[in-house]
Order: C-alpha cells, then sequence, then structure tokens
C-alpha cells in the first residue's frame, strides 16, 4: 500500500536542485487586485540605480492571507529563539546602502 493511501494528508513535494538554491531579494513590492495578489521579490545592489525583478509570485487573496499568518507565526517563533528582530523605519531602503563610490 503506498504511503499517501496510509495517510491521505502526507503531501509528497519535489524540490528540484535550481530552485534548491534559492533566490536572494532584498526588497519585495506587493500589489493586489480584486482576485490575486502579486508579490514581486526584488534584488537591489549597491550604487545601481536599476533593480531587478527576480522572482514574481501570485497569490488569491485566501493564500496571502494564509502567507501572511504563516510569516508572522514564523517570525514569533524566530524571535522567540534568537531575540527581537530591529525594525527598520524607513519606508524605502537606501540606495546606496552605505558603500563607497566604485571607483576604476
Amino acid at each position: 500500500m503506498s504511503d499517501l493511501k496510509k495517510n491521505p494528508k502526507q503531501l509528497n513535494i519535489e524540490l528540484p536542485e535550481d530552485i534548491a538554491e534559492g533566490t536572494y531579494s532584498n526588497l519585495a513590492i506587493i500589489s493586489h487586485s480584486n482576485s490575486e495578489f502579486i508579490v514581486d521579490f526584488i534584488r537591489m545592489v549597491p550604487n545601481v540605480p536599476k533593480a531587478k525583478v527576480k522572482s514574481r509570485i501570485v497569490l488569491t487573496p485566501k493564500h496571502a492571507k494564509r502567507l501572511m499568518n504563516a510569516l508572522a507565526d514564523n517570525v514569533n517563533k524566530f524571535e522567540a529563539q534568537f531575540g527581537l528582530i530591529e525594525s527598520d523605519k524607513t519606508p524605502f531602503p537606501p540606495m546606496n546602502f552605505n558603500t563607497p563610490t566604485a571607483q576604476a
């Protein structure tokens, strides 16, 4: 008997190698319509005024709320284990990352 027949709530999730490496993002922009939420994950590089969207995720409103709750739960667990995460009060990350300008 297969594992799914023994435990019908078990989900088999495959994680391909290229996805398992992850994609770094240091900015997310969220927009929505009446039927979906769109989350664009962006990577900003120091002293470069142009940033690229590295990944776009489209969610239904119900799934967006589930994601919000799951993130809140995980942040709470993280802070309980490692301490408070300081909130950044700036509305938008600085474009220069406080690094010196590159010179050739």
